[in-house]
């Protein structure tokens, strides 16, 4: 018998290792997932105390984070303390450990909690770890047990198209929480872009374009009330830094440069178009030159991390001297940026721009993206630290009908790592690899897509990608119970993007009258949601607001036709509905989801504002078949031309209600969709 039960635990230890590492107290649920985990009886529950293993500043300062973070949070207020941890303390230490790397720390939790990191970076992370811990637990109990936990890739990261959709520095500022809340360290600011000109009748001058951040030295560059302020740039760079995630700036040259070759038209390409720069004109190279310069000079440059991004992909590869003078344009600002003492980091075009022609590439980032432009194997022998950044896995291109509109979430975590660019597979933790990105790409000035509904997009892409740049495939959660559990977690401290309200589809909110000037406790509900109330009308005049917050507006009577509707990022969608006669009653609905808005009135559905495809219509595309007909007459129906799906979304603001006449009852706001009768 005694033989059995031995021959069993030994049978039990190699089919479920996992469970005899991890005792009573399974692996805890954080994302990034925890890379090793050992667990044991019970749980500690906080006291309230911050116990500091000593007075250094940094130590003091990722203590500090902590506190706002938790009262943020939870609405409590940790408070320092130093000596020797007791029961139910916080404990934080910077020690010397070598194994635990830049980023990594340790984790013990039994009657005090003890944090432990090499550096403030990682300490920092750990306490997203206990955040994250805490907020699972309604009394802020934390599972007993202790990890080591360090990230398989030093850089884990987002690209951000800000050029081709304006992006609010608030937002931005909220992005870099989201980020640091999930241990994802680099964002890439992507500064500037144009449009596709077959939206714009094939013609360059007519061209959206747009570079976002202020210029003393090319004053008309930037787009007033569409751009940074150098201090706003400084500032934000400044908040990110506290939050150890790094900033890179990118100026894209030579091109995606429309913007700057509208203020400097002898400088654009005559044969390939004005969006890509002359390379063979040398006020190209002064203007560009110029524009570096003006960020990354002097004792406080307005650029002021370690890495920017010069860009250079995309141009034309046709001409043999094309290729040597791309080649020589982007070994000369790899080596100008070096000379400002900033590492270069550059797109990968070089298989794709192939030639005789040196590029420096000796403590240089190449982004890998497409391995047709860059084959990766071949830019790892040529000595570049790769990032992987593969279009075909990680771009999000919102409603644009190509690549991802949400990136395909189950695959990247059941099968990618960033050691997987394109079909080339290196072995996670090569040398050459630094980490992974996604990438977020606006290339559709005017489709309507809202800062909010980026954001919708990017919350399931970042919890993946710092799932997959922090563990590679050591992962041991199933996708659908990860999928589930992650929406258990905050977005970060103090943010709420999303629009959030509740847990499990409830009334969240309701009041027996809305009035004229009245301010709501939620600043907005997002998707999915039903908003309801009854309505006596009086005369409303045009331009009638119901509620707003700072993102967005709906209107009793719109500005322009006098309709019921709704404005955010500067696009008006309004419904086809109309409020009654003076002392008429009707109940209204609005409901929203990621897709469409749709209006009820007394219950019934009067219009979903769905994804509108529009098309743009061109003369030669015009279908002419009418001969000799007796009839004059046809309809004017061509081929077809470039599409765009409008968005007519929206994220319902509840902040303050407007300076309406009409008396408005039973006013109430459900987190999900109310089946109408």
């Amino acid at each position: 018998m005694k033989y059995i039960r031995c021959l069993f635990a030994v049978a039990l230890f190699i089919l479920s290792p996992s469970l005899m590492a991890e005792g009573k107290n399974p692996k805890p649920f954080v994302i990034p997932e925890l890379t090793s985990w050992t667990g044991g009886d019970g749980h500690f529950t906080p006291t309230g105390r911050i116990v500091l293993g000593s007075r250094d500043k940094a130590l003091f300062s990722v203590a500090k984070s902590l506190i706002e973070d938790y009262r943020l949070m939870f609405g409590r207020e940790l408070k320092i303390s130093y000596g020797k941890a007791r029961q139910g303390d916080l404990a934080l230490s910077l020690l010397k450990d070598k194994t635990l790397g830049e980023e990594g720390y340790r984790l013990d939790i039994a009657q005090s909690a003890k944090l432990t990191a090499a550096t403030p970076r990682g300490l920092y992370w750990g306490t997203r770890t206990l955040l994250q811990l805490s907020e699972q637990d309604p009394e802020r109990k934390l599972p007993q047990g202790s990890t080591i936990d360090i990230p398989r890739y030093a850089l884990r990261g987002l690209l951000m198209d800000v050029g081709r959709k304006y992006i609010p520095i608030d937002y931005l500022n909220n992005l870099v929480k989201v980020m640091a809340y999930y241990k994802m360290n680099t964002l890439q600011v992507h500064l500037n872009d144009n449009g596709f000109k077959q939206y714009f009748d094939h013609d360059w001058s007519k061209t959206s374009s747009a570079f976002r951040l202020e210029s003393e030295t090319f004053p008309d560059l930037a787009i007033a009330g569409a751009s940074y302020s150098k201090k706003e740039f400084i500032d934000f760079q400044i908040k990110a830094e506290s939050q150890f995630v790094e900033i890179i700036p990118e100026i894209d040259v030579p091109a995606h440069s429309l913007a700057f070759s509208r203020i400097k038209p002898e400088i654009g390409s005559k044969e390939y178009g004005i969006d890509h720069l002359d390379l063979f004109n040398p006020g190209t190279y002064e203007f560009v030159d110029a524009l570096f310069k003006e960020y990354l000079s002097g004792k406080n440059p307005v650029f002021r991390g370690k890495r920017v991004n010069i860009g250079t992909d995309e141009y034309s590869n046709a001409k043999e001297e094309v290729r040597e003078k791309f080649r020589y344009f982007t070994d000369r600002y790899i080596k100008y940026v070096q000379g400002f003492g900033k590492q270069a980091c550059l797109w990968g075009a070089l298989t794709h721009a192939y030639g005789k022609t040196p590029v420096a590439s000796k403590d240089v980032v190449m982004m890998c993206w497409y391995n047709g432009y860059a084959d990766p194997k071949a830019m790892k022998e040529a000595g570049y630290q790769i990032v992987s950044i593969p279009d075909g896995y990680t771009y999000i291109v919102p409603a644009a009908g190509y690549y991802y509109d949400y990136l395909n979430t189950e695959y990247l975590h059941k099968s990618w790592t960033p050691a997987q660019i394109g079909n080339q597979k290196f072995e996670d933790g090569d040398p050459s690899l630094l980490g992974g990105m996604f990438a977020v790409w606006n290339d559709h000035y005017g489709n309507g897509i809202s800062v909010k509904d980026i954001h919708h997009r990017v919350m399931p892409a970042m919890q993946i990608m710092a799932l997959k740049t922090w563990t590679a495939h050591d992962t041991s959660i199933p996708y659908a119970e990860y999928n589930e559990k992650r929406l258990n977690l905050s977005e970060a401290p103090g943010v709420n993007e999303l629009g959030r309200i509740g847990r499990g589809k409830q009334l969240v909110y309701e009041r027996s009258e809305l009035r004229a000037g009245d301010t709501l406790p939620y600043m907005e509900i997002g998707y999915d949601y039903t908003i309801s109330f009854d309505l006596e009308a009086a005369e409303e005049a045009k331009g009638t607001i119901l509620l707003r917050s700072p993102h967005a507006t709906v209107y009793l009577a719109d500005p322009k036709s006098g309709a019921i509707g709704f404005e955010r990022d500067g696009y008006l969608n309004t419904f086809s509905v109309r409020l009654p006669k003076a002392g008429e009653k009707i109940n209204i609905s609005i409901q929203g989801t990621n897709r469409e808005t749709s209006i009820f009135v007394n219950g019934k559905l009067r219009q979903r504002l769905s994804p509108e495809t529009v098309y743009v219509l061109e003369e030669k595309n015009k279908l002419d078949v009418q001969h000799n007909a007796p009839d004059p007459f046809t309809p004017t129906v061509y081929r077809g031309g470039a599409k765009m799906h409008y968005q007519r979304t929206l994220v319902f603001p509840l902040k303050e209600a407007g300076g309406f006449e009409s008396r408005i009852t039973n006013f109430k706001v459900y987190n999900y969709l109310v089946a109408m009768p």
